[in-house]
């Protein structure tokens, strides 16, 4: 059997990491997951999400939630919604202002490529200090194709 495997994306930028991957279920199944916070541990493929600990059961444009995170040290981090297109889009950021971005784009026949963008070139200095000092750089694009691969078999097992 072969390995699901999502594609990294080859950036232009240091600032920034992405990957894509192709998913045999509809793009509003996926999106309801992507818009509902309390399912964001289930598929992070970094290991740093702990869990949802505030915000609403749906997110849209300008919905605040909270997460328990995990980088070494457990902290919390509350993010914003910046961008939103009900199937389509989904981008949030917080206090360190880079964002992680999610596009869903219909191929038909019940197939959606989902493309996963954590973007970091509009940051101030001292979130850049602290990308460098994690190594998110480093293993971002790594960490964001597992995301993919575990929405994926998320996404098809029902």
């Amino acid at each position: 059997m072969e390995s699901v495997r999502a594609e990294i994306l080859q950036s232009h930028s240091t600032c920034i990491a992405a990957a894509r991957i192709d998913i045999s279920a509809p793009a509003t199944q996926i999106f309801d997951l992507l818009a509902d916070p309390r399912c964001h541990a289930l598929f992070d493929g970094s290991g740093t999400i702990q869990g949802s600990i505030s915000g609403p059961v749906r997110l849209h444009l300008g919905a605040k939630f909270g997460m328990a995170m995990k980088i070494k040290v457990p902290y919390r981090i509350t993010n914003t919604v910046v961008a939103f297109e009900e199937g389509r889009t989904i981008t949030w950021c917080h206090l360190m202002k880079w964002t992680w971005s999610y596009e869903l784009a219909d191929l038909g026949n019940g197939q959606t490529r989902v493309t996963e963008t954590f973007d970091a070139s509009n940051i101030p200095w001292f979130a850049e200090k602290w990308l460098n000092i994690t190594g998110a750089m480093k293993y971002n694009p790594k960490s964001i194709a597992k995301t993919l691969v575990r929405l994926k078999a998320i996404c098809e097992s029902n």
